[in-house]
């Protein structure tokens, strides 16, 4: 009885409708801008060359396309939850598809495939070189080709729309866990995530992470900052219960999309003035190890350090001391405290309820 008011709830929240959409009405759509594909996630979503000219053979063939997954907004535009790649690669190969400055980007032009390999090299059009280009028949084959839709009506509200983009996409996904959020991000309120990206491109904030090449591209940079954004100033009761970081972090992200609220002034100067101190005392050793007997600072970016050097400089950054600083970073690596929830195999959700309080403590003095 208790589950099916629990189903019956759920379903209740989530309107829905569906049909069959010809790749010409998608080209339609598109081109009168009745339809947002987020532009910024062609950064997230990295389709190759192979894989987006076995996409055109497979409409060519005939094979049927998945489903895409739209949601309706207020002013009827249609936002893409589940599809992106398939309809950029199709507008990217008709030369009709956009960047985040509205530029248009270079045609696709095909590689060969395994049912298709004369498709090597061919354009939707080439009036230079006609033998490179499809036929006018070919070309009507794609554009009469159907590929469902599925709209989760605007009466759902955004909360659908993200759990739903949640579970489409994390299957089998290529994405980091950061840049799915980003995605959700760019979905829920685009302007707080340009704003979080231009905060993650700041050179004090750049020059103290330091991060590999590989977290770089993994977006692990947006993820520090969004752990800046939440844990600088969540009380700490609020630490205790944290669950799957992961999961939290995400759920924290939508809640910062949504909050109204949010002083981005106030959040934006505490972030500039923590990092802005740590370039200049320490720059790149910001979130090093510290070795008392060697007197230096060694090894790579270390999460438990940023936890409670940049989010304790950063809860107390308009009381902290410069010239006390270097030392009180020092002091950091050989405090209990830190050492015993620091190490490898610590969880996070034992790890942060103990570090996060931990540095507020010590930078406050």
């Amino acid at each position: 009885m208790i589950l099916q008011k629990e189903i019956d709830k759920v379903r209740a929240e989530i309107r829905t409708d569906g049909y069959p959409v010809s790749i010409g009405e998608w080209i339609s759509i598109y081109e009168r801008k009745e339809l947002d594909i987020h532009p910024e996630f062609q950064r997230f979503f990295r389709w190759t060359p192979k894989q987006k000219s076995r996409l055109i053979e497979s409409i060519l063939l005939g094979i049927p396309i998945p489903q895409i997954f739209v949601a309706q907004r207020e002013d009827g535009v249609w936002d893409v939850v589940d599809g992106l790649q398939r309809l950029s690669t199709i507008f990217e190969f008709v030369g009709i598809l956009r960047d985040e400055n509205d530029k248009v980007v270079s045609p696709l032009q095909l590689e060969s495939t395994t049912y298709l390999p004369a498709l090597n090299g061919i354009l939707w059009e080439d009036d230079v070189h006609p033998k490179n280009s499809l036929t006018s028949a070919q070309r009507l084959l794609i554009k009469r080709a159907k590929i469902d839709v599925s709209i989760i009506m605007r009466e759902s509200g955004e909360k659908v729309k993200f759990e739903l983009f949640q579970r489409l996409n994390t299957g089998g996904s290529p994405l980091s866990d950061q840049e799915m959020r980003n995605s959700l991000l760019v979905m829920l309120n685009r302007e707080l995530f340009r704003w979080m990206k231009t905060l993650s491109e700041e050179q004090n904030f750049q020059t103290c992470i330091a991060l590999s090449d590989r977290a770089v591209d993994e977006q692990y940079s947006m993820e520090l900052v969004l752990r800046f954004l939440v844990f600088r100033t969540l009380p700490d009761s609020n630490l205790s219960n944290l669950g799957d970081l992961g999961d939290f972090l995400t759920e924290q992200a939508r809640i910062l999309a949504e909050n109204k609220k949010f002083n981005k002034a106030k959040e934006e100067k505490a972030f500039k003035t923590t990092f802005a101190l740590l370039a200049d005392l320490l720059g790149s050793d910001s979130f090093r190890k510290y070795d008392k007997n060697k007197n230096r600072f060694l090894g790579g970016f270390s999460i438990s350090a940023f936890e409670a050097i940049a989010l304790g400089v950063g809860y107390n950054y308009d009381k902290v001391r410069p010239k006390s600083l270097p030392q009180q970073i020092k002091d950091v690596w050989s405090n209990k405290i830190f050492m015993n929830y620091s190490g490898a195999g610590i969880r996070a959700s034992t790890r942060i309820p103990r570090i996060v309080p931990l540095g507020r403590n010590l930078f406050a003095k």
